[in-house]
């Protein structure tokens, strides 16, 4: 199968050109558009080092997989790596105050009872080949939740405080006023997952289908593995949703006051790329009158 997956996409200098010119061109469009949040937020740049970014940790990945793989301490220490930088990114996405760390539950909480499950049940063998793709692609999946859920129910919290500060007039308390105006919000977060798994076959033929079949096994297998990451990536995701709007109604995770939000300061080395930011320019003051 190396020659299936060669001719598929051959790893060559083409490649590597084809790489730079879609990222250089997803940087100009975002850019040029200006697809960002805010003035203060670059996210032509941020594109860019994504990219970057991803091409670094793939590279690194594919050089120490064999050996993690097949180590008894590398395996555990390459999960439990993952999970933290799912952890730090989804708490940061979320809130810049203290409370970041919370969003380890959430993930936490729909990963391991998972993985735990399809191990005791022998569906995934405890071998690193194996665990280390099934748990990432579940790390990714709560990763998502957590973010789309926290993101928006902290916005929307914002948005009608009013409307929560009159359910407490009313003699609520406090985490079923937030759950109240929260939840349908929260619901949206599971969006994604739905879409992908309604469509699948049909729009899409995600990785792990083509994955396996690349690795030689026969397409109604490769549709069980796939059917299987599905279900179990909408489990995950449901219980990270759930795990994220508690939090946030019990206050645990929370978005920062408006006086205390400060610009997050760069590292110096990418002050450099501090200058790919493509903004109108600030209108100029009338002239007055003479």
């Amino acid at each position: 199968m190396n020659s299936a997956s060669a001719a598929l996409l051959p790893v060559n200098a083409t490649l590597g050109w084809l790489l730079a010119v879609l990222l250089a061109g997803a940087v100009v469009v975002v850019a040029a558009f200006r697809l960002s949040p805010d003035q203060d937020t670059r996210r032509a740049r941020e594109v860019l080092l994504a990219g970057m970014r991803a091409a670094v940790q793939l590279l690194a990945v594919a050089a120490v997989i064999g050996w993690v793989a097949d180590s008894p301490v590398g395996l555990p220490a390459f999960l439990l790596m993952m999970s933290a930088v799912a952890m730090r990114t989804a708490g940061r996405r979320i809130t810049t105050d203290g409370t970041w760390w919370w969003a380890a539950v959430p993930i936490a909480g729909g990963v391991a009872p998972t993985v735990g499950l399809l191990l005791a049940t022998g569906l995934v063998p405890p071998r690193g080949i194996v665990l280390i793709p099934v748990t990432g692609i579940l790390i990714g999946g709560a990763l998502t939740a957590t973010v789309l859920c926290g993101r928006q129910c902290l916005a929307v919290l914002h948005l009608r405080h009013g409307e929560v500060e009159a359910a407490l007039a009313l003699g609520m308390p406090d985490r079923d006023a937030r759950l109240e105006i929260a939840r349908p919000t929260a619901s949206e977060a599971l969006v994604p997952g739905l879409d992908q798994t309604r469509t699948v076959g049909l729009v899409t033929l995600p990785g792990a289908f083509v994955g396996m079949l690349l690795g030689g096994a026969d397409p109604m297998t490769a549709g069980a593995v796939q059917l299987f990451v599905l279900i179990a990536l909408m489990a995950v995701q449901a219980v990270a949703v759930v795990l994220t709007l508690e939090l946030i109604a019990r206050a645990r995770l929370t978005a920062p006051a408006a006086h205390d939000r400060e610009p997050v300061p760069r590292p110096a080395w990418s002050r450099w790329f501090g200058r790919l930011r493509w903004s109108r320019p600030a209108a100029r003051a009338p002239k007055p009158r003479r």
